[in-house]
């Protein structure tokens, strides 16, 4: 692997980590599909006066420790947080986290991180992210997709003309205004806790980047088909409120797909059933659920790779700096992800000559089946 200078800040990553492996991503980060419509049956299920007890003949089932990256191809109507809850019993895993929210409405691609694949969700949350998404015309809904209620309504609808002489105005860097039923916090509220509340709050725009948006299809139906490859802090429902502002004809969502996450592609992705009729199959004896495992490391595939001795392996296990020098030494500085002998060690900074190890991975356990990653070439 090359190794390019890596731009992540390690402090800001090593904080995410730990967050994600408390499983607290749902709502903290700004993506596209970010919107939490189950907030308050998630607030209803912590509260403890909705708990109840243990039945004395329902066993606890045993945890383990499962490491590695499965890409649910999430089915309609299901939230993040179920997903992962879902998944989480079928590996009787003992850690688990998503990376990056999908609304309900939305099916495609769910990373979910299992045990030390969580050390490495900021990698994936940062990456870009691809959607397919359907456009109806006529009109525009305050949460920008089709569970909201009507606010503006047009006749009119647009050409395939000139809904693509509009495109360039959504490609490269712009400012966006986020929808109002957003996971932003405003003076400590979600924003989508206080549009329920009927209030309306300004929200100030934000700088987000657009590599791509095409018109794939456009038909007669008042309905138009797009893709769109954006970077960390998009929102899909905010392109098509806005581009039909702009046409005047309004919209809003009312299909969307994600088919790219950071380094997963739509490949990767596994449906539910699938899942489960692997389980089943595992407990049965006739095959594993290591199959369904990509590598902790898949998620830090544009991160240059460093192999080190199995001595300064055992240093940098324990937490300890290690000195880099003679002429295969490195000439960079960032972040590098270290092997020692093909295996996944830890996360490490250079600076200064030397190796710092910021997160290290114990890998004892469940992990993917040997050859995966070569599945993926």
């Amino acid at each position: 692997m090359t190794m390019p200078t890596a731009n992540r800040v390690i402090a800001q990553q090593t904080a995410d980590s730990h967050a994600a492996e408390k499983n607290i991503f749902s709502g903290e980060s700004r993506d596209d599909d970010e919107r939490r419509v189950n907030e308050g049956e998630r607030r209803a299920n912590n509260d403890p006066r909705q708990k109840q007890p243990r039945q004395n003949n329902q066993p606890r089932r045993d945890k383990r420790d499962v490491h590695g990256w499965v890409v649910l191809d999430k089915p309609i109507g299901m939230t993040s947080t179920h997903a992962v809850a879902v998944l989480k019993r079928l590996f009787q895993a003992k850690r688990a986290g998503h990376a990056g929210t999908l609304d309900p409405l939305a099916s495609g691609g769910l990373p979910i991180a299992l045990g030390e694949a969580t050390k490495t969700v900021p990698f994936v949350m940062d990456g870009r992210k691809r959607y397919r998404f359907t456009v109806a015309w006529g009109e525009e809904r305050d949460t920008d997709d089709t569970e909201g209620r009507v606010v503006k309504t047009s006749d009119l609808r647009p050409s395939a003309e000139a809904v693509r002489a509009l495109l360039p105005q959504f490609t490269g860097l712009i400012e966006q205004i986020p929808p109002q039923y957003s996971a932003i916090k405003v003076q400590g509220e979600r924003a989508y806790d206080l549009a329920r509340d009927g209030e309306t709050v300004e929200l100030k725009p934000r700088p987000v980047e657009i590599h791509e948006l095409t018109l794939v299809e456009h038909g007669d139906n008042g309905q138009s088909v797009f893709e769109a490859e954006c970077g960390k802090g998009t929102y899909v429902r905010a392109l098509a409120r806005d581009i039909g502002r702009i046409l005047g004809c309004f919209g809003h969502i009312c299909a969307l797909r994600r088919t790219l996450v950071g380094p997963f592609r739509e490949t990767d992705m596994i449906p539910l059933e699938e899942l489960e009729a692997l389980c089943n199959r595992a407990a049965s004896g006739e095959g594993s659920l290591a199959d369904a495992l990509l590598p902790v490391e898949t998620a830090l595939d544009d991160i240059p790779a460093l192999a080190v001795t199995r001595a300064d392996a055992a240093r940098l296990h324990r937490g300890q700096a290690v000195l880099l020098r003679g002429r295969d030494a490195p000439n960079s500085s960032g972040t590098v992800y270290v092997t020692v002998a093909g295996r996944l060690l830890a996360l490490a900074e250079i600076g200064n000559g030397e190796l710092i190890p910021k997160r290290v991975f114990n890998l004892t356990g469940l992990t993917a089946s040997p050859g995966r990653s070569n599945e993926r070439v």
